[in-house]
């Protein structure tokens, strides 16, 4: 079974951490938070990542997901990955997360393909404008095609 490792500024992988529980309750131990806290060095931050990395030994694999492409907490997750045992995404948001949760089961490489799938399909439109700002058609108009699918 595959672990995920979430490295994200503070509070965000804790939070996430904990949103994700409220899902999956018992996958309390499958998912480790570190939160990069402002002025800290990225070598202590790196030596407390490594740390929570080896919480996850045994493991099958391990997903880590980071917060930003080229902050500190990608930046320190990407010194951990070995492109084997681990594996690194960045842009974390639940969807992905729950994912990633859902397919730890399944080996490494397909558990983090569904994580990516997960994090980009949770991320659509809902309302582009408010209903007293959109247009009104008028009722015989031929050019109805807003069917829903």
């Amino acid at each position: 079974m595959n672990a995920v490792l979430l490295i994200a500024h503070a509070p965000l992988a804790h939070a996430l951490r904990q949103a994700a529980l409220h899902v999956f309750p018992d996958a309390a131990s499958d998912i480790v938070a570190l939160d990069v806290h402002p002025n800290v060095p990225p070598e202590e931050t790196l030596a407390t990542a490594q740390a929570a990395l080896g919480q996850l030994a045994g493991r099958d694999g391990v997903l880590l997901l980071a917060d930003v492409f080229g902050a500190t907490p990608c930046n320190v997750a990407a010194r951990l990955v070995d492109g084997e045992r681990t594996r690194l995404l960045a842009g974390v948001n639940l969807p992905m997360l729950l994912r990633a949760v859902t397919y730890r089961h399944e080996p490494l490489e397909a558990t983090t393909q569904r994580a990516l799938a997960g994090g980009t399909q949770g991320i659509m439109p809902v309302a582009v404008t408010a209903p007293q700002n959109q247009a009104r058609r008028a009722p015989n108009d031929q050019e109805r095609h807003d069917h829903q699918q």
